[in-house]
């Protein structure tokens, strides 16, 4: 048995944002906006945790702790004991708010087990993102998380999987953060068991313009990103999220749900359509948070630090 006591590793996790609009949990972006998390190996059967920012006061210090069952959990699928941990979570991803904070927390606990087990076992790709997804349910959120860029996330018999993209560099993130909190499984629970024929192909049409905007032509986004799968029935709980989003589009701007909602996700064309969105979000709707964001093409990130 290795004894891994006194190893350390630091990951980062970047924000993401799922669905696009259209592509409702098969599209996601990983955004340059991050989750800290430094872990120390420690004697077996103990457990610290210290969070900073985001969840601090709220989450639960102990072994039910997301990270700590993401660590735990992937330790379980290599084969390996398990230390104790000591945890340093600095969060800045908002929570709720539809930019795949619990994703990132599945996420850096997976990395940080991955790093600690550097040299003793390992974790492929495959494995990160089969527990990512069996925690989340879905792997829009955990795969650019990951893996980073715009992920393309699909599930058969085998299981998840992602195809990453590059996108093109003229695609100019804008979020808006909301001030309130939207529930996941209130934002599911209020989608119809089906649609009509007519708003699936639309999808599947805005779904398949949106990868090529995405990644070729970010002209197309403002056409690319309508939508009528899913955040019409979810307007209702998130009545000023809709107001937003009726406000940008109709100036032109590609404004769609972020994730679960309530923040608002504009993929501008430019940098100089990105700063029109933003003036205009203020100048209409002040009381959200703008976060101009680049995408981040490296996904989750690990420092190992040697005893």
């Amino acid at each position: 048995m290795t004894n891994l006591e006194g190893r350390t590793v630091s990951v980062r996790v970047p924000t993401t944002s799922a669905n696009l609009g259209p592509g409702f949990d098969t599209l996601g972006i990983a955004l340059a906006f991050y989750d800290d998390l430094e872990v120390t190996a420690t004697k077996p059967g103990t457990i610290s945790i210290e969070v900073h920012g985001e969840g601090e006061g709220q989450v639960p210090l102990d072994a039910s702790h997301l990270v700590v069952r993401a660590i735990l959990e992937t330790f379980k699928r290599a084969g390996q004991p398990a230390p104790g941990l000591a945890l340093k979570a600095t969060n800045r991803i908002p929570h709720g708010r539809g930019m795949g904070s619990s994703g990132a927390a599945v996420v850096s606990g997976i990395m940080a087990a991955k790093g600690l087990l550097d040299g003793i076992a390992t974790i492929s790709d495959k494995t990160m993102l089969d527990i990512a997804t069996e925690f989340e349910n879905h792997p829009d959120n955990v795969a650019p998380a990951l893996f980073g860029g715009l992920s393309i996330a699909w599930e058969d018999e085998n299981g998840p999987h992602t195809k990453k993209l590059s996108v093109h560099r003229g695609v100019s993130p804008l979020v808006l953060v909301s001030s309130t909190k939207m529930s996941t499984a209130l934002a599911r629970s209020l989608q119809p068991e089906s649609v009509p024929h007519a708003d699936a192909v639309f999808n599947v049409s805005r779904s398949a313009l949106l990868v090529a905007a995405m990644v070729q032509s970010p002209e197309l986004l403002f056409a690319a990103t309508e939508d009528r799968l899913h955040q019409k029935y979810r307007a209702t709980a998130m009545p000023e999220t809709e107001a937003l989003i009726r406000t940008l589009r109709a100036e032109g701007h590609a404004a769609v749900v972020s994730g679960a909602g309530p923040s608002v996700l504009v993929l501008a064309s430019d940098p100089a359509q990105r700063l029109r969105a933003k003036e205009l979000a203020e100048k209409t709707h002040p009381q959200w948070l703008p976060l101009l964001l680049a995408v981040d093409n490296k996904g989750a990130t690990i420092s190992i630090h040697q005893k």
